[in-house]
């Protein structure tokens, strides 16, 4: 129902989210200053979102933070979930269950998550436009979720988007 992009430029995490979806904003985006960001989508569990912040805080990889994430959620098949460290370490998550097409690209400092997109290269084109984009990390956000649209984004339409960093 959602494409985002959860990113990190070693000093400053943020997230950048689209969908159909009426609100985005109040469900997907989660970030702390200084520690990480965190994508929430498809049948969304918000609640993974905070988990997996504590557990960045803790020392936990982001890729460990969302296995250990996970495990704790019955309902993982139907998840989506993007997580990326002020470290640079970034890991994504797409269930089962997420509506076609759905899925994840991970690259050095970013992850893109989609689902009930028009295809695959909503997903690709958003990680070239992130890392072709030079400057401030909001610009790099912002232009891979331009490119998400003019892709063909979320299949159903545009509705909501939603930015956050920390």
């Amino acid at each position: 129902m959602t494409f985002s992009i959860v990113a990190t430029d070693g000093v400053d995490v943020g997230i950048a989210v689209a969908s159909k979806f009426i609100a985005v904003g109040a469900i997907v985006p989660h970030a702390r200053a200084g520690i990480g960001a965190v994508a929430t989508q498809c049948y969304a569990n918000p609640r993974l979102g905070s988990l997996i912040l504590r557990l960045l805080e803790s020392g936990l990889s982001a890729n460990d933070a969302l296995i250990k994430a996970l495990n704790e959620d019955s309902g993982r098949e139907e998840r989506q979930l993007g997580v990326v460290s002020i470290r640079g370490d970034a890991a994504a998550y797409t269930g089962s269950k997420c509506p076609e097409y759905a899925g994840h690209i991970v690259g050095s400092g970013y992850a893109v998550q989609g689902n009930i997109l028009v295809g695959p290269e909503v997903l690709e084109k958003m990680a070239k436009a992130f890392e072709a984009k030079r400057g401030e990390l909001v610009d790099k956000l912002l232009e891979a979720l331009t490119a998400g649209d003019a892709a063909g984004g979320d299949r159903r339409g545009r509705q909501s988007s939603a930015t956050g960093s920390g």
